[in-house]
């Protein structure tokens, strides 16, 4: 299972991970999550910033333009199988991981202080992981197979 955000690191996490599926001839789960998350105008009254439905569209758009972008449009290296789900994005990816053998996030996403060598959720992914966890900095590239 891998986590994407859209970042350079989730390109690379991706990347991994699709050839050492290959390799394993094992099915890689894409995983995004996002929060629904309402503006707050005044005490007591939370407005949403987005209709909930376009924010599910565009947490979908994310998912399938990052595995476009490494795959380069490409037949995948390895079967794959999207996930989008709503919530907390360290959380979701441990609920989707229930059953991983593997799981394999970048080390920073989108947010967040660009300075730290991991960011929250590669933090709360490898702390409470019940599988191995590889955690990919950006520029991490696989090596090619013989």
């Amino acid at each position: 299972m891998v986590g994407v955000d859209g970042s350079d690191f989730a390109d690379v996490a991706l990347r991994w991970a699709l050839e050492e599926a290959a390799l394993r001839r094992a099915t890689v789960r894409v995983v995004h999550a996002w929060q629904y998350l309402p503006m707050v105008a005044e005490p007591m009254a939370a407005l949403p910033t987005t209709p909930f439905e376009d924010s599910a569209k565009a947490a979908e758009a994310v998912t399938t333009e990052t595995i476009a972008r490494v795959t380069g449009n490409a037949e995948p290296a390895a079967p794959i199988e999207l996930h989008v789900v709503e919530g907390p994005a360290g959380s979701a990816l441990l609920d989707a991981a229930a059953d991983a053998e593997l799981i394999v996030v970048g080390g920073r996403g989108r947010g967040g202080f660009a300075g730290l060598l991991l960011g929250s959720v590669s933090q709360q992914v490898t702390h409470h992981a019940h599988c191995p966890v590889v955690v990919l900095p950006r520029g991490a590239e696989p090596k090619a197979t013989a």
